[in-house]
């Protein structure tokens, strides 16, 4: 029996779980706190100003309770804290603290070092090409008849 091809979707996670170990290896090889790759995403997702737990679930695509144990850690952490929400009484904001600022930067600075190693693994030609097609608006999903 052969394997079958992996579609276009796997091999999208599979790229992506490849930054996302790099990412966290490298940050846990430089001393900082070790993260989930679901407190990671939250980080990937939160507005400057705060975003509420419901908008960084949908953001990622988890249960709000997800995202919510996701949160709790991080502010554990101290990497995130709530704030009231000054256009809702009922809601609270999540927001990076001084120390989550700089974590992000630095997760920032070394996803571009991974990126310029995967430039000169399959070439900068690639990488640019690569960037270009994610970053093409594909319209609404389509409602297609499955075969």
């Amino acid at each position: 029996m052969t394997t079958p091809a992996r579609n276009l979707p796997q091999l999208l996670s599979e790229a992506k779980r490849w930054f996302d170990d790099a990412l966290l290896a490298s940050m846990r090889a430089a001393g900082e706190q070790p993260v989930t790759v679901a407190q990671a995403a939250v980080f990937a997702t939160l507005d400057d100003e705060g975003t509420t737990v419901s908008e960084l679930a949908r953001r990622i695509g988890v249960t709000r309770q997800t995202a919510h144990q996701a949160v709790h850690g991080l502010i554990g952490m101290g990497l995130l804290e709530q704030v009231p929400d000054p256009a809702s009484a009922r809601s609270r904001l999540i927001r990076a603290t001084a120390e989550g600022v700089r974590v992000h930067r630095r997760a920032q600075a070394t996803l571009a070092v991974i990126e310029d190693v995967l430039a000169e693994r399959i070439g900068i030609a690639a990488v640019s090409a690569l960037r270009e097609v994610l970053t093409t608006p594909l319209g609404e999903p389509p409602l297609v008849q499955a075969p």
